[in-house]
């Protein structure tokens, strides 16, 4: 099963929040872990920001052992068709269209994706 976990989740379970448990649920040996370029981003600035450069680069190493995915052409156009439908931030519809193309089942706290198709919201 491939399972693309955003920024929100990344994030709990590093800094070891309230649901950090239920996101590390999704690290098994049976799950395929994609990450998208701009997750990492996200993550790796919000850490660095908030617990220093080293902290940030332990972590950006840990996601860039799951299959980092770069934004491609089809996948850019995906993401702002999806933005136009579902009213997502630039960020959230990237993070949604690789998903998609990916037929992988995103895993997220973030409550702007919710309600799509495909999505694990953890509450």
């Amino acid at each position: 099963m491939k399972v693309l976990m955003d920024s929100s989740g990344w994030i709990e379970f590093f800094i070891g929040g309230p649901l950090a448990d239920r996101y590390a649920a999704y690290f098994t040996s049976t799950t395929q872990l994609i990450t998208p370029t701009i997750v990492l981003y996200e993550v790796y600035k919000k850490i660095k920001r908030e617990r220093g450069e080293e902290s940030a680069l332990l972590i950006a190493g840990r996601l860039s052992a799951t299959e980092v995915l770069p934004l491609t052409e089809p996948i850019a156009l995906l993401a702002a068709d999806l933005s136009l439908r579902h009213g997502l931030a630039m960020a959230d519809a990237i993070v949604y269209a690789t998903a998609r193309d990916q037929e992988a089942q995103l895993v997220t706290g973030d409550a702007d994706l919710k309600d799509l198709p495909g999505v694990v919201y953890m509450k």
